[in-house]
């Protein structure tokens, strides 16, 4: 589970966060949406300990995050960026790798999650041998995946990671993203300005192996502040003021 518990968070003198609480329930998938500027990675970064925040409090699994717990959490945390966020000189397996070499991981053991994971992001062998320069976008982005994928987290955070692909392969990935978040029952926070993109992450998924349909809580942020959150289906029916009304009538265009 990760709760935000009433949250501040500025920048100078520009309010990025104020009075923000949200909470996922472990095994759910929560969508952050808003306007550019609305306070939506603030969020991510928050709870991947990247930054502080003024006031209020951060948890996962009961958890507060503090600098003394924040190495042990980050190791259940799996996030991806837009465009990847892959080192460039590095070839695309020594960036998967990263983590697992920071925390001890013999090279038979690296080999065998690389292999584990090809299957699960739909990529061939020989895509690993490759420098990120010579993978195309939506390649990249399955490689960030793999990466954030490689140390079994628990937490899956996503920061607009389909916002710069072609719209086909955009699709594509969000398609096997959404499978693999139901089927590994990961907790995920995708950060997303894109309705249609909400809407589809909360489209009913079932999960292969329980049978169960993974959670999907949609939060509507503004100016930093949550307006209102819920299904998608309940945002639609009652909108909470005008804003949200006006925001989810985009979709229909």
């Amino acid at each position: 589970m990760i709760t935000l518990q009433s949250i501040y968070k500025n920048y100078g003198t520009v309010s990025a966060l104020h009075d923000v609480s949200v909470e996922c329930e472990s095994g759910s998938t929560t969508i952050l949406l808003g306007e550019s500027g609305s306070g939506k990675s603030t969020i991510l970064r928050l709870v991947a300990g990247l930054i502080e925040a003024d006031k209020g409090m951060v948890s996962i699994a009961g958890e507060v995050l503090t600098p003394s717990v924040l190495p042990t959490i980050r190791a259940q945390m799996g996030y991806v960026i837009q465009e990847g966020g892959l080192f460039p000189h590095l070839t695309a397996q020594e960036n998967v790798a990263l983590m697992a070499r920071h925390v001890g991981w013999s090279d038979g053991k690296i080999q065998e999650r690389c292999g584990e994971l090809l299957d699960v992001v739909r990529l061939p062998a020989d895509t690993l041998l490759r420098y990120p320069a010579q993978l195309s976008g939506g390649q990249r982005q399955r490689v960030a995946l793999m990466r954030a994928l490689m140390l079994k987290p628990s937490v899956l955070l996503l920061d607009e990671p389909f916002a710069a692909l072609d719209p086909l392969v955009r699709r594509e990935i969000q398609r096997d993203v959404r499978e693999i978040i139901a089927t590994l029952r990961i907790t995920t926070l995708l950060v997303t300005h894109d309705i249609r993109e909400a809407e589809f992450f909360c489209e009913a998924e079932t999960n292969n192996q329980t049978g169960t349909e993974t959670q999907k809580n949609v939060v509507i942020l503004q100016n930093g502040r949550v307006v209102q959150q819920g299904t998608m289906r309940s945002l639609r029916h009652a909108p909470a003021n005008a804003f949200v009304e006006a925001f989810l009538a985009l979709s229909s265009f």
